[in-house]
């Protein structure tokens, strides 16, 4: 019987000194990769979140993306990265009224999306006011992200709700119901595991919480994270300390286990996505190698290079398959060219 695959991705600024555009996709290109998300990006006027890119700068990404062989499989966007009720709560959280937020910023996105030719965006679930429960927010949730979803598929685009700290979703479990509630198709999961490690959780806790939102998983993020020493459950994460991301066969988020039970129900998600307009079942790197805060990381080239290799390296051992450019690859290129 032959291995699952997954289409192999990787948040293309994590890679570049300089996050020109050239950067990005000459070290996303040389190790190998045909897909990248795109979150911060400089096509010569200066660094900007990919939110921001005006249409000119955008039909630029496209035309030089192609010239490197590389497709966006998905827009990093930090759509949900805002407060839910506008509360001060000691954080520098920023607050938008919702009804504004959906018809600007999700908008927008929508808008992004479909110039850049991908059916995903990645967003989150809302910063609930620092130390009141997550629980309590929920309803609250479930109608904006109900919102959110619905606005996606009037574009013919999915919304991907990633895992992470201090957000109303910060757990497996929490997403879970919240994807339950909102029940919309628009509307997927993002597992990541080290958004749960430095919580404090442990390589069997964070596999309990790959289980619940394996219902509604849409696309993985690959990055891993060390506690240099023993920690506890953390109820607020410091993001701008956050500095022991590992590759992930590295880390303490036990990513064996997960790709050898995510293994078995890879063609049912692959055919899922593929029905919603994906190019297949994305593993996205996200390395932080070399740092990782609220709003993106960086590994540079050499470090997501090691990053991508100890995602290999797993993914040959629980036989998972996937697809590097090779000569073929560049053949057929020349032939078009």
């Amino acid at each position: 019987m032959p291995s699952p695959t997954v289409i192999l991705s990787g948040f293309a600024d994590e890679a570049a000194n300089e996050k020109t555009a050239v950067q990005q996709f000459a070290a996303l290109s040389a190790v190998g990769l045909q897909y990248y998300s795109i979150r911060f990006i400089d096509v010569g006027n200066g660094i900007k979140n990919v939110m921001e890119l005006t249409k000119t700068e955008l039909k630029q990404i496209v035309k030089l993306q192609a010239d490197y062989g590389l497709q966006v499989a998905t827009v990093g966007s930090p759509i949900g990265k805002v407060k839910l009720l506008d509360v001060d709560d000691g954080t520098s959280n920023r607050y938008v009224p919702f009804a504004q937020y959906l018809k600007n910023d999700v908008q927008r996105a929508c808008e992004v999306a479909a110039a850049l030719g991908t059916r995903l965006v990645r967003g989150f679930s809302f910063y609930h006011p620092k130390g009141t429960d997550p629980a309590e927010h929920i309803p609250q949730v479930v109608d904006q992200l109900g919102q959110i979803a619905e606005k996606c598929h009037e574009h013919g685009l999915v919304f991907g709700l990633e895992v992470e700290a201090n957000l109303v979703g910060q757990t497996g479990q929490l997403l879970a119901q919240i994807h339950r509630q909102v029940n919309h198709p628009a509307l997927v999961l993002i597992f990541d595991g080290a958004n749960l490690v430095c919580q404090g959780l442990t390589p069997d806790e964070v596999f309990a919480e790959y289980l619940a939102m394996k219902p509604g998983l849409g696309w993985v993020h690959i990055k891993d994270y060390r506690h240099p020493s023993a920690v506890q459950r953390l109820q607020h994460v410091d993001e701008a300390s956050l500095k022991n991301f590992v590759p992930a066969d590295m880390g303490d988020s036990g990513h064996e286990a997960i790709f050898r039970d995510l293994r078995q129900s890879l063609p049912k998600l692959d055919r899922k996505m593929r029905k919603l307009g994906a190019p297949g079942v994305v593993f996205d790197l996200e390395p932080h190698v070399k740092g990782g805060g609220q709003f993106g990381g960086f590994s540079g080239p050499d470090g997501f290079g090691v990053a991508l290799r100890g995602l290999c390296r797993l993914l040959d051992y629980v036989r998972i398959d996937y697809h590097l450019t090779d000569f073929d690859d560049i053949l057929q290129r020349r032939e078009v060219n």
